[in-house]
């Protein structure tokens, strides 16, 4: 099994990569949305396809990466059957496999910190993947979603505690430098719930937390119902991020490059105004693209939501800043042309528009 760990310094959140060597099949567990092009890259490394993102809960602390690794790799979501994600693909209950290859994920529904929550056991790594609901010398929260003290403590003892010592502990948090535990050690010496502790004590040990309120909880729980693909504002409605690194020319033709294009097909709608005989030409076409000619511009995207961002494409540029232009004059807020066209783009494809590896050399497939 290739196994890597990944860390978002922001949210001191872990990311898993699991894969396996005979297929080539990966997953991510808890993937971060900020983190989606470290991730890709790694991909494209270790020359791994992935096959499924894996959700712990509904996170409050960050917004997750599912949906848009969904849009770009085609990946199946997977999130607990209690979670209240219907964006989800796949939905688990206890005892459900996920199956990679000859690697096998078992789903254990362990709620408490959150209604939602889902541990993944791997039995062939001797590994547990427990997101929140166990913690090195710890575990999550319990006073929001849905939380309950009292059922933390019997889905750690039921569904973890029940694991053998030697199975190593995973967690989606670590906030001193920590990166894995075991059973046996978190049995012997987790303050709250190790050592012997009665389901009395734990409840009174969380009661009096008194832990600030998550600084990103009104975000992230609604982004994450969505599997991280709306995020809303604060007053509730449902916006898309700063959406692109834009440089203007000096006509004013809004512009962004082959690179930050490639690493983000998915997130924006892509508009080709080339002529039929180009789009299927040699150079050939983006995924997704909606092929709109120059001179039909204005009637072809007359119906098109003015709030969605676009980019617009062509053979090298010219086209599609005349296209960006339009579509500005015509009350579209977010709209970027590709900079230097398909041309460019292709160039960038070949080159793979990606730093060299800095982790150890896997040959797969």
């Amino acid at each position: 099994m290739i196994f890597r760990q990944l860390f978002d310094p922001e949210s001191s959140t872990y990311t898993y990569l699991l894969a396996d060597e005979g297929t080539c099949q990966a997953v991510l567990i808890d993937p971060v949305r900020d983190q989606v092009e470290r991730d890709e890259q790694l991909l494209r490394e270790l020359d791994l396809k992935l096959a499924y993102t894996l959700e712990t809960h509904v996170h409050a602390d960050h917004i997750a990466g599912s949906g848009v690794l969904r849009q770009r790799l085609g990946s199946t979501s997977v999130m607990s059957a209690r979670a209240g994600a219907s964006c989800a693909d796949r939905l688990v209950e206890t005892g459900d496999l996920i199956e990679v290859g000859d690697l096998v994920i078992e789903a254990r529904l362990t709620p408490g910190h959150t209604s939602g929550c889902v541990s993944y056991v791997v039995p062939q790594a001797k590994r547990v993947f427990t997101g929140d609901t166990l913690l090195i010398r710890g575990c999550g929260r319990t006073d929001f979603q849905q939380g309950s003290a009292e059922t933390l403590y019997d889905s750690v003892h039921q569904q973890l505690f029940t694991l053998p010592d030697d199975f190593a502990v995973y967690p989606g948090h670590d906030y001193k430098g920590r990166t894995s535990s075991t059973i046996g050690e978190e049995k012997k010496h987790n303050p709250r719930l190790g050592g012997g502790k009665s389901k009395e004590e734990f409840a009174r040990i969380m009661a009096n937390l008194k832990l600030a309120h998550p600084k990103k909880i009104d975000v992230a729980v609604p982004a994450n119902l969505e599997c991280g693909l709306k995020i809303p504002n604060v007053a509730g409605e449902a916006v898309e991020k700063a959406w692109a690194p834009i440089e203007r020319t000096g006509g004013g033709v809004p512009e962004v490059t082959a690179g930050w294009v490639k690493a983000h097909l998915g997130e924006f709608r892509v508009l080709d105004v080339r002529e039929e005989d180009e789009y299927n030409g040699p150079l050939s076409h983006l995924p997704g693209s909606e092929l709109v000619p120059l001179g039909t511009v204005e009637h072809g995207v007359k119906d098109w939501d003015r709030k969605a961002p676009v980019v617009t494409v062509c053979r090298s540029g010219g086209r599609s800043g005349r296209a960006a232009l339009a579509l500005e004059k015509m009350g579209f807020e977010r709209v970027a042309s590709l900079r230097g066209g398909m041309l460019v783009y292709r160039e960038v494809e070949k080159s793979g528009g990606a730093a060299e590896a800095e982790a150890e050399p896997v040959v797969c497939g």
